[in-house]
């Protein structure tokens, strides 16, 4: 995953003056207080929220009770990643920690310049290949955490 991560870094760091102009023009530096929601259960994932300085967290309620699935620091991308993609309403929250500033773009713009820089489109694509293997990576902590007590259970 690190290789993935230097990847990442690497496109970021190269990309050229066009790109950045276009990335710009699209984006909103946003700030949020500690407890303000960048995203709400039940609306629409528009926009990609890149943390510039602050902490964010994800969660979503089960039982009226809240679990944080993630947190998100300086230079990690806030997303509700089903949502954001399919358009549909999210089953997560987007919540600002501590005071938050993001770049934010919204999807459509974005798919609309991803298509017109092809630095942007390789971006996007090692960045959805790094969020699956952090979920699976996630996912496999998890099993390895509740096996032991579906087995003892049975």
């Amino acid at each position: 995953m690190n290789e993935h991560l230097l990847k990442i870094n690497s496109i970021i760091e190269q990309l050229d003056g066009d790109t950045l102009s276009a990335l710009e023009a699209v984006s909103k530096i946003k700030t949020y207080k500690k407890g303000d929601f960048l995203l709400y259960q039940g609306e629409v994932c528009r926009y990609s929220f890149w943390i510039e300085s602050g902490i964010a967290r994800k969660f979503y309620l089960n039982e009226n009770k809240e679990l944080t699935t993630e947190l998100l620091f300086e230079n990690d991308l806030a997303v509700a990643f089903s949502s954001y993609v399919t358009q549909q309403p999210s089953q997560e929250f987007i919540q600002a920690v501590t005071d938050v500033r993001v770049s934010s773009i919204d999807n459509s713009s974005f798919q609309r310049i991803k298509g017109q820089f092809s630095a942007l489109m390789e971006l996007d694509l090692l960045m959805t290949e790094y969020y699956t293997m952090w979920l699976e990576k996630d996912f496999l902590i998890f099993i390895h955490l509740m096996l032991p007590r579906v087995i003892h259970s049975s």
